[in-house]
């Protein structure tokens, strides 16, 4: 495995929940790695070079020596099997099946909550409009999923904390930052997760007027 810093692509605005999701992870890992940052209003994820180092031209791109990933959940798993030390998925294979299950529900549905949501309201406070009554259903299938997986309010999804915490969280925080109804208890969990420091050095970093 290499000795070399992991170099880890985000979004210059660290506004992008999924490179949010690997820089937590690699902080809860222990690893030491670089940020570097590119400006996709620029379209500096579509220049030549890194076109050629990240085969989705997105971020977050991880680089382990000479070994290119992207697309954020297949570098947490990546990094929880090279880097095993500490674990960010559930050990048990079902738990760590369903916080596989969560992260792609996470990544692929609830479409209308990220577009009116925008992770502009999460890091730099903005305010949008009511939601439109498509997100509303999307809010409404988001709080009822999570109600359900956190039945019996446990501090975590699965046992322990992992990374599809900060996942569901970041989803929930998009509601709940803007204003919008939601459930006490999921207020309470949201925000037990964003007070980890590991996420807290994520909210806190310097970013562009």
């Amino acid at each position: 495995m290499s000795h070399r810093p992991l170099r880890l692509y985000v979004d210059s605005m660290f506004t992008s929940p999924y490179a949010l999701s690997v820089f937590v992870t690699l902080r809860e890992k222990g690893l030491a790695f670089e940020t570097l940052t590119l400006d996709l209003d620029a379209a500096q994820n579509q220049a030549a070079d890194y076109a050629q180092l990240s085969l989705t031209q997105r971020v977050p791109t991880l680089l382990d020596a000479d070994f290119a990933l992207s697309e954020s959940s297949a570098i947490t798993e990546y990094l929880d099997e090279a880097y095993p030390e500490r674990r960010v998925y559930p050990v048990d294979l079902q738990r760590r099946a369903r916080a596989r299950q969560v992260q792609a529900w996470l990544r692929s549905d609830l479409l209308p909550i990220r577009q009116e949501r925008s992770t502009l309201v999460v890091f730099y406070g903005q305010k949008m409009p009511p939601l439109s009554p498509v997100a509303q259903a999307a809010a409404g299938k988001l709080i009822s999923a999570a109600q359900a997986l956190l039945a019996g309010n446990p501090e975590y999804l699965f046992g322990d904390w992992s990374i599809a915490d900060v996942d569901l969280a970041l989803m929930l925080n998009r509601l709940i930052l803007n204003g919008d109804a939601v459930p006490a208890e999921l207020v309470a969990y949201a925000q037990r997760q964003w007070q980890r420091p590991s996420v807290q050095a994520w909210v806190n970093l310097q970013r562009p007027e």
